[in-house]
């Protein structure tokens, strides 16, 4: 296998992914790995987002995460969730969707979320990214 410097994995300019987090309880094998990815990404000094919408939501709504392993024997999504937060990935929460999940933005959000947004800043965060991620 050849040598790879360090510029075969990162061009060295700033880079920005945005995760639309659409994956929520119902499917919890798909609830870590944003996370992970995310923080492994802003390790490397990527920004990286990551916007809840539809039941993603629900991940951010107090006592959820806690409560949900993407496998059995995992450690719950929670502690995935403060890693991101740790390696300085930004968490923002789709406002249009919390009534349909009855989740009052002002008292039953984790302390992670850094903002609560329409789907105007989602547009915006989309369009300047250098990619974006579904799950």
């Amino acid at each position: 296998m050849a040598d790879l410097d360090d510029d075969y994995y990162l061009d060295n300019d700033e880079q920005t992914i945005v995760f639309v987090m659409t994956s929520g309880p119902s499917t919890p094998g798909r609830c870590a790995t944003p996370f992970y990815l995310g923080a492994v990404m802003a390790s490397m000094d990527v920004e990286v987002y990551i916007f809840f919408t539809m039941e993603g939501v629900k991940l951010m709504e107090q006592g959820v995460a806690e409560n949900l392993r993407a496998m059995e024997g995992g450690k719950p999504i929670s502690e995935f969730i403060q890693d991101a937060k740790r390696a300085g990935v930004r968490l923002h929460v789709c406002q249009p969707a919390l009534p349909g999940y009855r989740i009052n933005p002002s008292s039953d959000l984790v302390a992670e979320v850094d903002e609560v947004n329409r789907a105007s800043e989602l547009a915006d965060l989309i369009l300047r990214s250098d990619k974006t991620i579904t799950f």
